[in-house]
């Protein structure tokens, strides 16, 4: 049993051993993926930066090739342009203004931009002016046709004036005749009522009757001498109906049926007196 034991623990010592050994070789192949899967990927990293610097490459060669073909137009240019130098090398040296070509340069572009400043402020100049131009041509319209509307209007208040003082004459004209009239009419008037006055006087005198009326009242008044001509013209026929005709009193027959019909005519005259 001590043997067996002791086996036993042997076999566990082993078997742990055998575990880690195994433990090791897992970690070793682990260990040996990750390098050669970082190994893989630098490799590719490593080609596709060959790829990039050969691109890289390539576009450096058409550059260094486009800018060999600009440097030989330059200097295509520079030998074209060459007596332009040498003539401001000749400016140069016979004013004492300027140090050097790049402030002679400087001094005319200064002025070519001055030059194209103040063609720009004529030009905007020249602009205001036809601006202004038009405006006062406008202006000028304006103003002849608001002085010939002015005038229009003036003809016709002139018009109008003439035609209000025709008409103010004729109104003076009529009020005129309008006063005469009721001069007339208040003379008549004045005559009729005095006329009527005097009827309603004779009237309470030969009847004896108070004087209770006023004597400005001439319609009281007429009203009054009017029912004695009725009184009388109604006695009277009572009386002629008595007795038997005679033809020697037309005229009094006459004047009696007469004296109603006047007195009649005499109030509707007053009475139209009065309303006017």
């Amino acid at each position: 049993m001590d043997h067996l034991q002791q086996r036993r623990q042997e076999l566990e010592h082993k078997e742990g051993q055998l575990k880690q050994a195994i433990l090791k070789f897992d970690k070793f192949l682990k260990e040996n993926d990750a390098k050669r899967s970082r190994a893989m990927r630098k490799a590719e990293q490593e080609k596709q930066q060959m790829a990039y610097k050969k691109v890289e490459a390539e576009h450096l060669q058409e550059e260094i090739a486009r800018l060999m073909t600009a440097k030989t137009k330059l200097q295509g240019c520079l030998a074209a342009h060459k007596p332009f130098s040498e003539y401001l090398q000749e400016v140069l040296g016979k004013t004492e203004q300027f140090q050097d070509i790049s402030e002679l340069i400087s001094r005319f572009q200064t002025l070519m931009a001055t030059q194209v400043s103040l063609v720009q402020r004529e030009q905007v100049a020249r602009e205001a002016v036809e601006e202004e131009r038009s405006c006062l041509q406008q202006y000028l319209d304006e103003s002849s046709n608001r002085i010939l509307q002015q005038n229009n209007m003036v003809a016709e208040l002139q018009d109008q004036l003439e035609q209000t003082q025709a008409k103010v004459l004729e109104l003076e004209s009529n009020w005129i005749c309008i006063q005469n009239t009721a001069a007339s009419k208040t003379l008549e008037l004045g005559q009729i009522k005095l006329a009527a006055l005097n009827l309603f006087q004779m009237v309470v005198k030969h009847r004896k009757l108070p004087m209770n009326v006023p004597q400005e009242d001439t319609d009281a008044q007429l009203d009054a001498v009017q029912l004695c001509l009725e009184d009388l013209s109604a006695i009277l026929a009572n009386f002629r109906k008595a007795e038997p005709p005679q033809p020697s009193q037309p005229e009094k027959r006459v004047l009696s049926q007469a004296s109603p019909s006047a007195s009649r005519s005499l109030l509707s005259r007053t009475q139209s007196l009065h309303s006017k």
